[in-house]
């Protein structure tokens, strides 16, 4: 199944996708359900995914609605904490990195984490702020994501895939500049509006291999980006595992776990997104995610 999130006659609404571009609004077949988000049905584990499961089936006409009639938020349009992330995790877009700034290669030996905060995020659809008066090197990221079900802590690398609810795209969107400026990752990476994500959730069990998904951006219709998961220099369960250590993850959360070379800033000469340019993320099994910038 695929979740969404929707904006329909006003209000905020969990739904699932339907054949025919169609939604099922949840709440609307089954108003007494724990369906009023997607973290809440996250929460109700098996039980919740079977009523919704069930419901698909056999979707009351009065709770659809044509996909053309409403408006996409990202799937958790308000996480409950900040959007975990992954660093330097495709080889190449290590090394294009450091080509682009003079230095040596060196590969991390760990995961390396920050994070975006949730006032970052944004739906399929929406605009990405240029922020001109805070950056001049607006930079793209597509990225796999991981929505964490059963949460944990200390969570052994064996089982950590048995914690994932399902899946997304996220568009790591960064101020390259402000990155550098700060000497740290948090500030350029969490401006407002710079975390598309979307268009929907996929369900664990209808993506048959996360770690052998294809993933390409375009910008204007021209391939920037294009790769595959299995290029990950940590693996999603490694991920998972080592973000635990110490740290209670919770359902609900979200993971994005790196994006591959060919970003704006490594190119010669640097290619920074303007304003119009549309971008456009797609990930085998998942879907496409495409957002414009704005002024």
């Amino acid at each position: 199944m695929k979740f969404v999130s929707i904006v329909s006659s006003g209000a905020s609404r969990l739904g699932v996708m339907l054949d025919g571009e169609r939604v099922l609004d949840l709440a609307k077949a089954e108003p007494n359900a724990a369906f009023a988000d997607l973290i809440s049905l996250i929460e109700a584990g098996d039980a919740g995914l079977e009523a919704a499961r069930r419901l698909a089936s056999a979707a009351p006409p009065s709770a659809v609605v044509k996909l053309a009639d409403v408006t996409l938020q990202a799937p958790i349009p308000s996480p409950r904490k900040n959007v975990f992330c992954v660093g330097r995790n495709y080889i190449e877009h290590v090394e294009e990195g450091y080509r682009a700034r003079g230095t040596e290669v060196k590969l991390p030996e760990y995961p390396q984490f920050f994070t975006k905060p949730r006032t970052a995020v944004v739906g399929h659809g929406a605009t990405v702020p240029l922020h001109a008066n805070v950056t001049a090197m607006l930079d793209y990221e597509v990225e796999l994501a991981v929505v964490i079900g059963r949460g944990g802590v200390n969570i052994p690398i064996e089982s950590a895939l048995d914690h994932i609810f399902g899946f997304t795209i996220i568009n790591d969107v960064t101020g390259r500049d402000v990155q550098r400026r700060h000497d740290q990752w948090f500030k350029g990476k969490g401006l407002d509006g710079t975390c598309p994500m979307g268009p929907w959730v996929v369900e664990r069990g209808d993506v048959s291999d996360p770690q052998a998904l294809d993933l390409s951006l375009k910008v204007n219709g021209e391939v920037r980006q294009s790769s595959n998961t299995k290029h990950m220099i940590f693996p999603i369960a490694r991920i998972i595992s080592e973000l635990s250590l110490g740290l209670t993850l919770e359902p609900g959360d979200i993971i994005a776990t790196g994006t591959p070379s060919g970003v704006g800033y490594a190119m010669t000469p640097p290619r920074p997104l303007k304003a119009g340019d549309v971008m456009t993320l797609e990930i085998e099994q998942i879907g496409t995610l495409e957002n414009r910038v704005g002024n």
